[in-house]
């Protein structure tokens, strides 16, 4: 039998004006609006006029340096929900921490958003990361590394019973006085090293059973997470190169836990810059880049690779800098400053190195994610030569401004894909298990718990 054609799966990952962080200072930018649920409606409704799988929402837990420019503004859950009613088909995914949430809210938010959106819910399971978060929750500094993955594995089993904790056949809407089966409804009774949660759930089973677990770790209790539990995944990776590692790597690890790992996508994040052609695509990335504050830029490169960066010409190419093996700073950060720097060439087209200003725009827009500039079958081209050499399923993309970034993608290179048959041309589902090719869980309801109740 031949092997089903794949296509890719493509996210929109919603951030504020955008993620390059000068978006928001641009004249034209949408930094007024995003109070008003509206401007994220209408980012929804574009994503699905271009059949994207799911838009995504990253949470935090602290507001940071406001004068910085937005990190958040409305709580995701709740603007996912009211973006569920203006659109049908489109995925809707959110962050929920494992480090500040209990399974049972978790459980509770997610199943009632998969109940309003008809089945769309998805939820990227994350570990919360920095101190001036736990502080905001009560606590005085972040668990350590191992103790935040042993409470995030805990609970991601506890949600899936609490979900689990009503049959589908469970409502029965006897109005003689039986509106469920108490035989169908069941305590979790769970004591763990993290939790205690009796149940049930006070939501009935969501409509897709589980809403999509989605994770992102790229840690080693990360990708084993991911191994053992996720059903879709986001992804970090600057090149092609790194995101071919950490494909296989994590493939492996899902095939080590039993699971088919053909059937979890795996998506790493995408900025792109479209243009009619590369030299308009690279001038809107230039103006982007030349609205960052030069001083404050500088001074966070500085952090990042150990030296004084103050006085470096911003038009001269970088100057060389230590091999990894000699840094003595973080070197997940540091690693990836040195693949940019050695993978991707000056925009002037030549084969010089980046200059300071464009590796200082390259880290304001996505990070170590990769970022592709150029006409519609450019990217079209970078993007099918990931998703065939094994380095991606899909992608988590990333448009440095909104709403322009997302319009230019959806009207201009989806297209493309559709033509050369790698994405599709209408929707063949209306859930995101659907979009995702991902079976619907059965119920594990015990049947001696179904005796007891009885």
């Amino acid at each position: 039998m031949p092997r089903a054609v794949r296509s890719l799966h493509l996210n929109l990952f919603i951030s504020g004006c955008g993620h390059h962080k000068a978006a928001w200072r641009h004249p034209e930018s949408s930094a007024e609006r995003l109070g008003d649920i509206g401007y994220f409606e209408e980012l929804a409704r574009t994503a699905e006029r271009g059949l994207l799988d799911a838009v995504f929402f990253a949470d935090g837990q602290s507001a940071g340096n406001v004068a910085d420019g937005p990190r958040g503004f409305l709580e995701p859950l709740t603007a996912l929900a009211a973006m569920s009613r203006a659109t049908k088909r489109i995925g809707l995914v959110s962050t929920v921490s494992s480090t500040f949430y209990t399974p049972f809210h978790a459980a509770r938010m997610l199943a009632s958003l998969d109940h309003i959106s008809g089945g769309r819910a998805g939820w990227n399971v994350v570990t919360s990361m920095f101190d001036a978060e736990a502080r905001n929750h009560g606590l005085e500094q972040m668990p350590d590394h191992a103790g935040r993955y042993a409470r995030a594995d805990e609970f991601v089993d506890v949600v899936l019973r609490l979900w689990d904790s009503w049959a589908d056949d469970a409502l029965r809407y006897d109005r003689a006085g039986n509106y469920a089966d108490p035989g169908r409804v069941n305590p979790v009774n769970h004591r763990g090293e993290h939790f205690r949660v009796d149940g049930p759930l006070n939501v009935p089973r969501p409509p897709q059973g589980h809403p999509v677990l989605f994770q992102a770790g790229a840690s080693e209790p990360g990708r084993e997470l991911a191994a053992r539990r996720a059903e879709a995944i986001y992804a970090v990776a600057a090149d092609r190169d790194s995101a071919r590692e950490y494909y296989l790597d994590v493939k492996d690890r899902i095939r080590a836990a039993g699971r088919n790992p053909d059937a979890v996508a795996i998506m790493p994040g995408l900025v792109t810059y479209v243009g009619s052609t590369e030299a308009e695509a690279r001038a809107l990335q230039r103006e982007l880049d030349d609205l960052l504050p030069a001083e404050d830029s500088l001074r966070q490169l500085g952090q990042f690779i150990g030296q004084d960066c103050m006085g470096w010409e911003l038009d001269a190419p970088i100057p060389a800098l230590p091999p990894l093996n000699e840094f003595t700073g973080p070197q997940g950060r540091y690693a990836t400053i040195l693949r940019i720097i050695a993978t991707e060439q000056s925009t002037s087209g030549t084969k010089a190195r980046p200059t300071v200003r464009e590796l200082l725009g390259r880290l304001a827009a996505g990070g170590g994610h990769a970022t592709m500039v150029g006409t519609p079958e450019q990217i079209a081209d970078e993007m099918t030569r990931w998703f065939e050499h094994g380095g991606a399923d899909g992608f988590n993309l990333m448009p440095p401004t909104l709403p322009g970034g997302i319009d230019d993608f959806v009207d201009h290179v989806v297209p493309v894909l559709q033509r050369r048959g790698l994405f599709r041309r209408e929707y063949a589902a209306s859930t995101l298990r659907g979009h995702l090719g991902l079976p619907r869980p059965k119920s594990t309801l015990a049947p001696e718990a179904r005796v007891r109740q009885r």
